[in-house]
């Protein structure tokens, strides 16, 4: 009997492993967790899921350590799969709900709040009505306004974008499509209808308008079409079907033409052909195969109209062609104008951009460089179709080859490439800068610096180690002035930032704040996003710029801060004048947080990098506060200065 039950507890305790695996695993995350030690809390959580992955507690506490490092990405990732675990779980599914919003999955975090608040989740309730009602008020409001006259693209883009995001899909695959057709060059709108329609289930539909974007001579909208389109090659019914909703794209026709004569269906090809002849009188290639396909039938009085076409046009290497099939004597380059041995290559190389496809692009310009290895204007074509296809290391390189050319229009050109990779190229940047300032209302002078080093490991997101200074002359913390004004601190921290998409940067970072007026250190967490936009009109000196930062930080008592700082105005050379506009909030409401400011602005370059400020503002709090007044008025002027190796 005793042999027994051992035998029973040995047999409970083997198949109890994987939850012992799991507890020892979760155990030592919950034991770092405690010491704040998230880099050891972090790979242990993951342990802990890999060894009981059905475990949806064990996600949700690694989301809310993601969150405390500053991944909020992770974080919903997390989420969302404890929310699949466990869909009654209804804390899961609104952090997972609000990280989607936080994240820019505004589609998303509306329809799970919305799946919520049927539950009668009152949190849900409202967190669905501030993002569906600006979303109802716009659509109404662009409905309007179409109803009133606003019949153009933007009207119709607008509509269609919000109503994607309230998922209207038939409304936004309306006005997606009435955008298009108002503005047919702006093929990345094909992509956003082919988006819409696949959402809707219309395959076929969705088929036409990414096949018609992926040959419609915009590279951007070509490659994004080409992520959305099947692995496959399209079908001949499917280019057809595409012709139906694009009849006027002649690269999508003579892309059927082709296809069609490798299927050796000659006739149908030469109808392509014919149209093509017929509405694009431009196009020497498809006027050159019909020609040949007519010459060849013996039809060698309707052939030579076309082959008379190719020899009165620009492109040398159709013509010489004609000739060599009407069998009279060929024009050549002589060798001073030009490199006769790569103009072939170079020829397909910049029709292969026009269609969008850039790596039978690359395939022709190496051809050509290796033709004539002296021609910067081929380096420049490498460098920007290497950049086009992501290679941002070999694009590097040939820009800083073109930039030597001694064309200038060439030599700027790849300048300018060569210095917007120069930050993707390195493996240790380090960035600096410094912002003193004096402010009249607070009769003080503030400084503000960081140094940070970040590393380049090849990823979309740096690590990068940092060095901040908050501080200013009166040691004014708890003396009447608000805390982020100056916390008195050195701050080192370890973080990582994305690289900028789009003026969109995010980051996030974890470190101590050593003051030096009292020698404490406590921990300090913040990160945020930041968005910047910048509008330049390059025929006159006017501009205008906008920043908006959204940023948690713990030392102000676990709050996010929102503030934008716009300015508009004149750039004369010596000075810019503007108009400041700047707004902060934050989420607890904090009375010193929440005011707009106004009033002009002068901005002084003094080097590269450097410049004074002077801004005379007009300020108003949003919130109430009886031991102060309601507005105020504050003349600063500061140096920034700012340097990167």
């Amino acid at each position: 009997m005793r042999a027994l039950l051992l035998f029973a507890v040995a047999a409970v305790l083997a198949s109890g492993q994987p939850r012992d695996a799991a507890f020892q695993a979760s155990d030592r995350a919950y034991t770092a967790l405690r010491a704040r030690d998230y880099d050891v809390a972090v790979p242990a959580f993951l342990a802990a899921i890999e060894a009981a992955p059905a475990r949806a507690d064990i996600r949700k506490d690694l989301a809310y350590t993601y969150l405390k490092i500053g991944e909020p990405t992770l974080a919903r990732d997390q989420f969302r799969e404890a929310m699949r675990l466990d869909p009654a779980d209804a804390t899961a599914a609104l952090e997972y709900a609000f990280l989607c919003y936080e994240t820019k999955q505004q589609a998303e975090a509306r329809r799970v709040f919305d799946r919520l608040r049927r539950t009668g989740n009152a949190t849900a309730e409202q967190a669905f009505h501030n993002i569906d009602d600006p979303l109802a008020a716009g659509i109404a409001r662009w409905q309007k306004a179409i109803q009133l006259g606003a019949d153009n693209f933007s009207g119709h883009f607008e509509l269609a974008t919000l109503a994607e995001q309230r998922d209207e899909l038939a409304l936004a695959a309306t006005h997606f499509e009435r955008a298009w057709r108002i503005l047919p060059d702006r093929r990345t709108v094909l992509v956003d209808l082919g988006r819409v329609w696949q959402a809707m289930g219309r395959s076929g539909d969705a088929t036409s308008a990414l096949l018609a974007a992926a040959h419609g001579g915009e590279p951007r909208a070509a490659e994004m079409a080409r992520e959305l389109l099947p692995a496959r090659y399209p079908f001949v019914s499917e280019f057809r079907q595409a012709l139906g909703f694009d009849p006027a794209n002649h690269d999508l026709r003579r892309e059927l033409g082709y296809l069609l004569l490798r299927m050796d269906r000659e006739g149908e090809a030469e109808a392509e052909f014919r149209i093509l002849a017929q509405n694009a009188p431009d196009d020497l290639l498809s006027a050159t195969q019909l020609g040949f396909l007519l010459y060849a039938r013996g039809e060698k009085t309707a052939a030579m109209p076309l082959f008379d076409r190719v020899l009165a046009g620009k492109d040398d290497d159709l013509a010489n062609r004609v000739r060599a099939v009407l069998r009279i004597p060929q024009v050549l380059r002589p060798r001073s104008a030009g490199a006769p041995q790569s103009i072939d290559a170079k020829i397909m190389a910049e029709r292969s951009i026009k269609a969008g496809f850039m790596k039978d692009a690359l395939k022709y310009l190496e051809a050509a460089h290796e033709s004539d290895p002296g021609d910067f204007d081929i380096m420049r074509k490498l460098a920007w179709t290497n950049n086009n296809l992501h290679r941002d290391a070999v694009a590097f390189r040939w820009f800083d080859l073109a930039r030597r050319s001694p064309d200038p229009t060439i030599a700027a050109d790849a300048a300018h490439g060569f210095h917007n990779l120069y930050e993707a190229a390195q493996r240790f940047r380090t960035t600096a800068w410094l912002f003193p300032l004096f402010s009249s209302r607070w009769h003080d002078l503030f400084a503000y610096g960081q140094v940070k080093t970040e590393i380049n490991l090849g990823f979309p997101v740096r690590p990068y180690v940092s060095m901040r200074f908050v501080g200013d002359t009166r040691q004014t913390v708890g003396a009447g002035s608000p805390q982020y004004l100056s916390e008195s601190s050195f701050i080192l921290a370890i973080g990582a930032a994305t690289q900028t998409w789009h003026g969109v940067r995010a980051w996030g970072e974890a470190g101590t704040a050593i003051s030096y007026l009292k020698g404490h250190m406590v921990p300090d967490y913040r990160g945020g996003v930041s968005v910047t936009r910048t509008l330049r009109r390059e025929d006159s000196g006017w501009l205008a710029d906008a920043t908006l930062d959204a940023l948690y930080v713990s030392r102000f008592d676990h709050d996010f801060l929102a503030y934008t700082q716009s300015r508009a105005g004149y750039d004369f050379g010596p000075v810019q004048l503007h108009w400041n506009g700047n707004i902060t909030i934050d989420a607890k409401r904090q009375d010193w947080a929440n005011f707009v400011e106004t009033g002009p602005g002068l901005r002084v370059p003094i080097a590269q990098s450097m410049y004074l400020t002077f801004n005379l503002l007009r300020g108003a709090y949003l919130i109430d506060n009886p031991s102060r007044r309601g507005t105020f008025n504050d003349v600063r002027a500061g140096l920034w200065y700012a340097f990167t190796r």
